[in-house]
């Protein structure tokens, strides 16, 4: 009787025919992290779909080590720091295609989402100008509501230079706020 209880436990926790188990739970961390990851690549981006495009291109990189990745004790934190990087390399290349091809290359203009208020646009925008770790600390704090240790493990640093990152980010922020409003007033 054991043995058949232990095959009926078996049958209803295994993954459906032709999945494995390491597909089951990519299928999961794929499904729970997803939204969170495209809405933090589209804060570091500012454009949507390139922000989308990121998030996929780090999902990917993920299936293709989830034998090792999924086995991390925070598989999140990996997938963040890879959109991280990802938006820092884009935003270098960037540079360089800027600076090789200035008739060429136009930036595309961010695309807003619809339910971002103009306001949080704006603030948003302003975070994009910051450096980029700073840009990468206000976003993990704000939008995902990360701690500092947290962050530091995403990025890859100390909780204590996280903690320096946020404090100048905030304040190099509110300088370039105070500025935008003195230009449009």
């Amino acid at each position: 009787m054991r043995a058949g209880l232990g095959k009926a436990v078996a049958e209803t926790h295994s993954p459906p025919r032709g999945e494995s188990q390491s597909d089951t739970s990519f299928a999961a961390f794929y499904a729970r992290e997803y939204p969170r990851i495209a809405e933090l690549a589209y804060a570091l981006t500012g454009d949507r779909w390139i922000g989308e495009d990121l998030a996929q291109d780090s999902f990917i990189a993920a299936r293709q080590n989830w034998a090792e990745v999924g086995t991390y004790p925070a598989p999140g934190a990996w997938i963040r720091r890879v959109v991280a990087n990802k938006a820092v390399s884009r935003y270098r290349r960037i540079q360089v295609e800027r600076k090789a091809l200035p008739r060429l290359w136009r930036r595309p203009t961010g695309d807003t989402p619809p339910e971002v208020a103009a306001e949080a646009a704006e603030i948003w925008a302003a975070v994009r100008r910051l450096p980029k770790r700073q840009a990468q600390v206000i976003a993990l704090t704000y939008l995902e509501g990360h701690s500092l240790s947290d962050i530091g493990e995403i990025l890859q640093c100390s909780p204590f230079t996280a903690k320096t990152h946020l404090q100048r980010g905030k304040q190099a922020l509110a300088t370039l706020l105070r500025a935008n409003e003195e230009v449009t007033e």
